[in-house]
């Protein structure tokens, strides 16, 4: 669970939110509003044993690590239709983009679970009556590994609007549901920097923060001026300790509330966030890149992200997935230097969230797609 699920529940049809664990970003001060309840594969279970569902949705069935909660809540609801319960609508929304089942483990082990995972996430393909793709990559990998056609498929980009932050006259209850959780995150004067290179989330091999720190040198000798800001956590917090104490044009912020995070993607020229391909894990679309986006600001990002072509055609910079810290500088002094301004950036957005379009689209709720 994320801040930014929070966020988005308030802009859709009030519904209880099931979740596993709270991620690096999970910020408490959200979720007045929003019925939440932790639990795992039995507990889920039982939940939907007692509860009156009469509709869900479920984790994608190519996300590996819900295989067994889905699929036992499926099961329990396929019992209860059994007893004389109505059946249960089942949809779900897609954003994975990489094959999990097309490398053979090493190990016998490893072979037998991921064997039983195809099983799994066959069984829960066939009980979907709605698929909502975020991106065109997910469309095709569902279409190439599954036979079965859902009742119903339909793909929403997973783009965002125009963050309600940005106005200056937005009420607080406006921005709250937007994702900002006080009255400073309100449409608070915050003053672009168009020096300003921000990287957001995790700090880690696979978000490129190695990457960033490596070619930040070369940035600043290229662009004199510019100023990186790290917000977020992550496995290589010690390098980004190291880097923000050796060089004072590189700012950190640690775990900060949603707040400070709107805060820091209104003062951003560029965002940055080189993803690389690490195992079996490929970038769907990447938060980060959606937040920016939200807020105006550059995108420098490789071709890992599902959103790849439409930044590409809005004028971002998509960079080869196994970029050097060279290309990286390349990129990002472009982005620095692009004439276009935030209002520009936005124009490009859609008026609806793609993710609360999707969730409405999901089960048809007022306003959604056909």
């Amino acid at each position: 669970m994320r801040s930014a699920h929070l966020e988005r529940a308030h802009e859709l049809a009030p519904a209880a939110i099931v979740y596993r664990v709270q991620r690096y970003d999970f910020d408490p001060a959200l979720t007045d509003g929003v019925e939440l309840a932790q639990a795992g594969t039995l507990a889920a279970a039982r939940l939907a044993m007692r509860s009156r569902i009469t509709r869900v949705e479920v984790d994608e069935p190519l996300y590996l690590a819900s295989l067994p909660r889905t699929a036992a809540v499926l099961a329990v609801l396929g019992m209860k239709r059994l007893g004389g319960a109505p059946r249960a609508e089942i949809a779900t929304y897609a954003i994975e983009d990489l094959d999990p089942f097309a490398a053979r483990p090493p190990r016998v082990r490893s072979r037998v679970r991921r064997s039983i995972e195809r099983v799994l996430a066959g069984y829960i393909w066939h009980r979907l009556d709605t698929v909502v793709y975020g991106t065109t990559e997910a469309d095709a990998l569902y279409s190439s590994t599954f036979r079965h056609i859902p009742r119903r498929q339909l793909t929403v980009e997973a783009l965002p609007s125009p963050c309600a932050c940005l106005d200056p006259e937005a009420d607080v209850e406006t921005a709250g549901a937007a994702g900002t959780d006080d009255t400073a995150g309100a449409g608070s004067p915050v003053e672009r920097d168009p020096d300003g290179v921000l990287f957001l989330g995790s700090f880690s091999p696979r978000k490129g923060f190695a990457d960033v720190l490596e070619a930040w040198p070369a940035i600043q000798s290229r662009h004199p001026g510019a100023r990186l800001t790290l917000v977020g956590s992550g496995e290589l917090l010690p390098q980004a300790e190291a880097a923000a104490a050796a060089d004072p044009s590189i700012r950190l912020i640690v775990d900060p509330p949603r707040s400070v995070v709107h805060d820091e993607l209104r003062r951003a020229h560029v965002l940055v966030l080189p993803s690389r391909r690490v195992g079996t894990w490929r970038e769907q679309v990447g938060l980060p890149i959606v937040e920016g986006l939200a807020h105006g600001c550059e995108i420098v990002t490789t071709s890992e992200t599902g959103i790849a072509e439409w930044l590409i055609d809005a004028g971002h910079v998509v960079l080869p997935a196994q970029v050097l810290s060279a290309g990286l500088a390349d990129g990002v002094v472009d982005a620095l230097v692009n004439p276009r301004t935030s209002d520009d950036i936005l124009a490009d957005l859609p008026g609806v969230d793609g993710r609360i379009a999707a969730g409405r689209a999901l089960f048809r709720e007022p306003g959604a797609r056909p």
